[in-house]
């Protein structure tokens, strides 16, 4: 067994286990990160008893807001629409300035209940730029209103858009793609899926997987810190013993194939078993998976204004650049 060796943010996954986890020198950002997630753990508050459709409103309402784009930035995206199993899908886009060399295709988080493309604006603006690539944000159908299998129908579908249209419509193919949380779970299934139902998985040159669910079973950390229970807004008539389907829960799947996967995760997060074990499944099926671990960092953290969270976004950037450049070569602005 390889041990896992240091790189500048995290670590690099070339086998099952290693001490230490993550770059020591991390540590000294402890108590910034710590700080700011208390901070926001008291502006989020718990979670509720039950999912009325009141309470499911203002979840959204609050999200919505603190998840908000500033002005400035959301006028650097376009919107268009693509017809899609269930309806109309939205892919929200931004062509960075100079030459291209691919386009990422990205899912958000929220739960499989709430979010948009729009909470992913800040990050897509700074990774388009820094890895001379165009974003595309795809909407999913969201429970309780389109529960399971409609999210991930709509992933499907606009994989399946990108990879027929994209070299048409931006003169670069799709070469990667990324989603965090539930996103995460959404790209997971997608790539399986075209494998599986299209052969076309080829094409996808690297997962950009931030903090993802990939278990609705539960894992240690997830029974550890609890298990919310919005999943039941996604999946209302299975339950939880029975989630264990891979269209469900992407680790029990056949991971045969999958393209090199960076997996972004926390110490505090209550997923971070999620991003151990399929990163392990991941290189045990013959993928290349690296693991960049972060102290104390919860849920949600690379989004926040801090040290740790500057360098796991850095990190990303630098990760999704080298697979690049391995494949299609560096892209002279």
């Amino acid at each position: 067994m390889r041990l896992l060796t240091p790189s500048a943010y995290g670590r690099v996954m070339t086998g099952p286990i290693a001490d230490p986890l993550y770059d020591p020198s991390l540590d000294e950002h402890v108590e910034e990160m710590t700080r700011i997630a208390e901070l926001v753990a008291g502006m989020q508050g718990e979670s509720p008893a039950e999912w009325t459709p009141s309470v499911i409103d203002a979840a959204r309402r609050n999200f919505d807001t603190y998840a908000s784009t500033p002005p400035e930035v959301a006028e650097q995206f376009d919107d268009r629409e693509i017809d899609g199993p269930h309806g109309a899908i939205r892919l929200r886009t931004h062509v960075p300035e100079g030459a291209v060399r691919g386009v990422i295709l990205d899912w958000h988080g929220g739960g499989f209940f709430l979010g948009s493309p729009e909470m992913d604006d800040v990050f897509n603006l700074r990774h388009a730029a820094a890895t001379d690539c165009v974003t595309v944000a795809a909407t999913y159908r969201l429970g309780p209103e389109a529960p399971y299998p409609a999210g991930p129908d709509d992933a499907e579908t606009a994989a399946l858009w990108l990879l027929e249209h994209a070299v048409s419509e931006w003169g670069v193919p799709l070469v990667a793609v990324m989603g965090s949380s539930a996103g995460a779970n959404i790209a997971a299934i997608a790539l399986q899926r075209l494998r599986d139902r299209h052969d076309a998985l080829g094409a996808i040159l690297a997962a950009n997987m931030v903090y993802g669910v990939y278990d609705l079973t539960g894992t240690p950390s997830q029974h550890r810190l609890g298990i919310p229970t919005f999943r039941d807004l996604y999946l209302p008539e299975i339950e939880r013993r029975d989630r264990d389907d891979p269209d469900i829960s992407p680790i029990y799947g056949d991971l045969a194939g999958m393209p090199p996967a960076l997996f972004t995760v926390g110490t505090a997060d209550y997923l971070f078993d999620d991003s151990l074990f399929m990163a392990s499944r991941w290189h045990a099926a013959g993928a290349a998976a690296q693991v960049n671990v972060y102290p104390a960092c919860p849920h949600g953290f690379n989004a926040y204004p801090a040290e740790l969270a500057r360098r796991a976004n850095e990190a990303m950037d630098e990760w999704v650049c080298a697979r690049l450049d391995e494949t299609i070569g560096r892209v002279e602005s």
